[in-house]
């Protein structure tokens, strides 16, 4: 049978082994069923060997027919598998026909799990790669099928595990019709000693981007969790159950109050109540908003744990852990629980959609795990029946132990961390490169009344010696309560909490409600509890009672104040259950604000980094401006900063360029010819010469071609010309010679020479001057002038 069981390995795990010819695969393939074959894969055994184990939520003894039951296959730390098989058979059965197999699996996650191709009735590995947990739901099969045997194979590295009895095969019976109703038990009691504390760490992974459909983007959020540590003679919730009024309530309306109630009247099977802030919006990234988190104990009595949270807006969605136990089979204490959640359906609506108007399912029907083949109009629907998406996680870790412990595995590393809870740290964990001041007082206490409040204290640092060593929080927290609530005062009582205010007595108008608490200790002194337990106020829940007015939920609990310490802002919000009957906008307010107060600021001197490097000059030539900066390294709540964070300073840069400016063009010259063609010259004059590599100067003479009339040609014509010229230089001779006899004392001297070019190409101008020799004193000689003349030279260009 050796050669056999290799061979039928191979087909089951192709990672496992390897080597054997198609033709022997196939012949084996027709020789018997392939589910039948992994049954019969049998490889390494280890007795008593349990660092894998397959697990059923809850560990129930007994199944009902048609339930959904979480089953979860797990690795031990460090152990770790890469692939695995889950199969559900009758019990007696070899699983190679169809009918042998009991109930039906549920894939949750995609990514991790998938049926296998040639036994669809089994679950194996999507991806063979390390991974420590996987989960899958089972429902259980009709009523008749008798007992079922879970079973369960690993893969790691090249060994297989696959136990007919152990850790990886579970065996679950019918429950018998006498029974019917009465909840499944764990099957053996705790046998763990001393108490456990954990913390529950609830991370919402539901918003538009992983569950785009119809998603109600105004009004996303999760309800206020609520749960507790109990005894198995305590069930909160569980699927294949009825949902309770107060499951009902949360489910329905996001509201606590009942289910607290129903908590609290079960005071010898509970430990401790679990409560966390509700979140709106259902998600934000953690920096900017930490998951919520409740801390609980648990002992050897009360040792399972309990929680819901409404998934709004919606009809009845809830995710939750019902009864998870905490206590090993070796009477410890479980180190760290890690669920992914699926939506769950309480039976109690018959809605279809987030934002279904309100149905009631009459008859109530049984809590189930949500499917994405409920209906068309889901928001989960997938026509091809794909699995749900997560919208959840928890994580439920060990924080620390108290009193004697009998753990028979002895405790390892992990165990004794986590023991060490920050609560119990008497020495100080500050680093040796961190310089505090000492500890301010304790500040009064946030609360005057027996309700837990808080007080602070603060320090500086005054120095990091090593920026790569962090130095924890200049700040501490304690809880405190108001005077005369002191548990070391034995003359006073010790009060409970304020157990929630109950609903509101009128569904809309004004009504009364009521909270109470207990007596937690009564005085040592023998004297009697004068604190009152039960307050009455007054309530009102949609004001107008209209056709045009709208229904709203209670309001939700306040958040916490914006502010650590001094004056702050806290909101609460509601929902709207109904709209208007008569299809108006609904006015009412969903958000409201009021100011709180936090124990009084302590001022604390600044603590400053280093200045900056400067930084660029602001301009790239002459002057301009440079800064620096540092930074508030003390936490700027603890009071206001007045030292000077940038300063700033003139900077010079080599001088800017100085581009070349020049005047307008002048009017055009008169053309240099009497007739034909000729030019005429314009010119303009430099204002700023260029400087420190500025724009050059462009041309200042300018040349443009002119025609005058035409020319005479022919003998006739020149000779006329030559005549005419002569006539007018003796008409300007006798002219001037009258002139000179009018006016003997204006006398001119000679034209001077014609000045140097003022510039050598690309045209420039020449002067030349007539100098008045001898002017009369006669005021009436006022046209005997100087006299001036330019001309155009060098106007070849450069």
């Amino acid at each position: 049978m050796r050669p056999l069981a290799l061979r039928l390995l191979a087909l089951t795990f192709p990672l496992v082994a390897k080597g054997f010819s198609d033709e022997t695969l196939e012949k084996a393939a027709k020789s018997e069923g392939y589910c039948s074959r992994i049954l019969r894969a049998q490889g390494t055994r280890r007795e008593g060997y349990n660092e894998f184990s397959l697990r059923v939520e809850g560990d129930p003894e007994f199944y009902k027919p048609g339930n959904s039951y979480r089953v979860t296959l797990s690795a031990a730390t460090p152990a770790y598998f890469r692939g695995f098989t889950l199969i559900a058979l009758k019990e007696g059965k070899e699983g190679d026909k169809e009918e042998d197999h009991a109930g039906t699996f549920q894939i949750i996650d995609e990514e991790e799990t998938q049926f296998m191709s040639n036994c669809p009735v089994a679950v194996t590995e999507s991806t063979p790669r390390r991974r420590t947990r996987i989960q899958v739901f089972w429902t259980a099969p009709p009523t008749g099928t008798g007992c079922v045997i879970l079973k369960a194979s690993i893969v790691q590295k090249r060994i297989i595990y696959f136990q007919d009895e152990g850790s990886l095969t579970k065996k679950i019976c019918e429950q018998d019709s006498a029974s019917e109703g009465v909840t499944d038990k764990p099957i053996l009691d705790c046998c763990a000693c001393g108490t456990a504390k954990y913390r529950l760490t609830f991370y919402g992974n539901w918003s538009e981007k992983t569950h785009p459909k119809d998603f109600p983007r105004r009004t996303n959020h999760w309800s206020a969790i609520i749960g507790s540590s109990h005894s198995k003679n305590y069930i909160l919730w569980e699927y294949g159950g009825y949902a309770s009024e107060g499951v009902k309530q949360v489910a329905e309306l996001g509201s606590p109050v009942k289910m607290e109630e129903e908590i609290r009247q079960q005071s010898d099977e509970v430990l401790t109540v679990i409560k966390a802030k509700a979140q709106w919006p259902a998600w934000q990234p953690l920096n900017v908003r930490a998951a919520p988190s409740a801390e609980f104990s648990v002992d050897r009595h009360r040792h399972l744990m309990s929680f819901l949270t409404m998934l709004g807006p919606s009809p009845d969605w809830n995710v939750g852990l019902s009864a998870e136990d905490l206590c090993t089979k070796d009477c410890g204490w479980v180190q760290k629980v890690v669920q992914d959640l699926i939506p769950w359906d309480a039976g109690t609506d018959s809605g279809v959609t987030y934002e279904s108007p309100n149905k009631p399912t009459v008859p109530q029907e049984k809590i189930r795990p949500l499917t994405s083949l409920d209906h068309p109009q889901s928001p989960f629907y997938d026509p091809e029946g794909g699995s749900i998406k997560l919208v959840a996680r928890v994580v439920i870790e060990r924080i620390a132990r108290k009193g004697e412990q009998c753990n028979i595995v002895p405790d390892n590393i992990d165990d004794i961390v986590a023991d060490l809870a920050p609560e119990e740290k008497e020495e100080d964990d500050t680093p040796e490169t961190c310089i505090y001041s000492n500890w301010s007082p304790w500040s009064a206490c946030s609360s005057s009344t027996c309700e837990k409040g808080k007080r602070m204290r603060q320090r500086m640092l005054k120095a990091q010696l090593d920026l790569s060593v962090p130095c924890p929080d200049t700040q501490d927290f304690q809880p405190c309560m108001g005077p005369g609530c002191s548990d070391e005062d034995g003359s006073t009582c010790m009060m409970s909490d304020w157990i929630t205010w109950s609903p509101c007595s009128v569904s809309c108008g004004m009504g009364t409600r009521s909270r109470e608490r207990y007596v937690k200790q009564f005085p040592e002194d023998g004297s009697m509890c004068k604190v009152p337990t039960e307050e009455t106020e007054k309530c009102i829940v949609n004001e107008e009672c209209s056709p045009s007015s709208c229904l709203v939920t209670e309001w939700g609990e306040w958040d916490e104040c914006s502010a650590s310490c001094g004056t702050g802002m806290k909101r609460r919000h509601r929902m709207i259950k109904m709209t208007p009957a008569d299809g108006s906008m609904c006015k009412a307010e969903t958000t409201e604000a009021e100011k709180c107060m936090m124990p009084e600021c302590h001022t604390i001197p600044c603590l400053l980094s280093s200045w900056s490097e400067w930084s660029d000059c602001s301009v790239t030539c002459g002057k301009g401006m440079r800064t620096r900066q540092r930074m508030l390294k003390s936490a700027a709540e603890l009071g206001d900063c007045n030292e000077e964070l940038e300063q700033a300073e003139k900077c010079m840069l080599p001088e800017c360029p100085i581009d070349c400016e020049l005047t307008e063009w002048s009017q055009w010259s008169e053309c240099n010819t009497s007739c034909g063609k000729g030019h005429m010259i314009r010119t303009r004059m430099i204002k700023i010469e260029p400087q420190f590599g500025g724009t050059a100067c462009p041309e200042t003479v300018q040349r443009t071609k002119c025609r005058v009339r035409k020319c005479l040609r022919g003998p006739g014509m020149e000779k006329r010309r030559w005549k005419e010229a002569r006539e007018k230089r003796r008409s300007e001779q006798a002219k001037k010679n009258i002139e000179s006899e009018q006016y003997p004392v204006c006398r001119l001297k000679p034209w001077t020479a014609w000045t140097e070019c003022s510039s050598l190409c690309g045209g420039g101008i020449q002067e030349r001057y007539m100098m008045v020799k001898k002017r009369s004193k006669s005021t009436q000689f006022t046209s005997c002038k100087d006299k001036k003349e330019l001309r155009a030279c060098n106007v070849h260009p450069c």
